[in-house]
């Protein structure tokens, strides 16, 4: 009996073990979520699209710093306008005392005048899981063709401060603003900053 279970194990390991997450220019991870009503989204839906993905948490003052002042809807409306998509994701697990029910959540995001396309739950975390997310805010950036075009934070100065907004680049913005001249995207890679996405079953 010992012998097997010494042998089992590194199975088990292999098994349980967290996926690759992309790097810009590989195929982004598909995924299927319900909305905050229920309704169930499919990325690959959106195939010939930008597509925008926002990890968010109301919780999260690096997430609050960005919705309160505005800025998180502008960075949305300007996407919008450019004919992207954007899909907010709540990975946070249901049994935390962060997480908020999907009618409050929404609530709490349209009261700061976001404008997403969904607001998409992931309490099992395995959209977030997929993509590497961990941070709340963390961006990314789907092209049409459902590769990885941009990775990293939603601007340049890692500060919970409001003030800081102006002088930061907004990294999302700068992104959609380059593509819709057809430039390659100057900055894919950057470091996200926030809080620690707060995944079902993590340490």
């Amino acid at each position: 009996m010992l012998r097997r279970t010494v042998i089992a194990l590194p199975a088990l390991a292999f098994a349980t073990a967290a996926p690759a997450a992309p790097s810009v220019g590989q195929a982004a991870p598909d995924f299927t979520l319900t909305d905050a009503t229920g309704k169930p989204v499919k990325l690959g839906d959106f195939r010939g699209k930008y597509v925008v993905l926002e990890w968010t948490n109301p919780g999260c003052p690096y997430v609050r710093k960005h919705y309160d002042s505005g800025n998180m809807a502008a960075t949305q409306q300007d996407a919008l306008a450019k004919g992207a998509v954007w899909l907010s994701i709540n990975s946070t697990d249901k049994g935390h005392w962060d997480y908020l029910q999907p009618a409050k959540l929404v609530a709490w995001v349209k009261e700061r005048r976001a404008t997403f396309t969904a607001m998409l739950m992931d309490e099992e975390g395995i959209a977030g899981r997929a993509y590497g997310a961990r941070t709340t805010p963390h961006m990314y950036i789907v092209d049409p063709q459902g590769k990885l075009a941009y990775a990293g934070g939603i601007d340049s100065i890692p500060s919970s401060s409001a003030d800081d907004i102006k002088r930061a680049t907004n990294y999302v913005k700068q992104a959609m603003g380059e593509v819709a001249s057809g430039k390659p995207i100057s900055a894919a890679t950057t470091r996200p900053y926030g809080c620690s996405i707060k995944y079902k079953n993590s340490a």
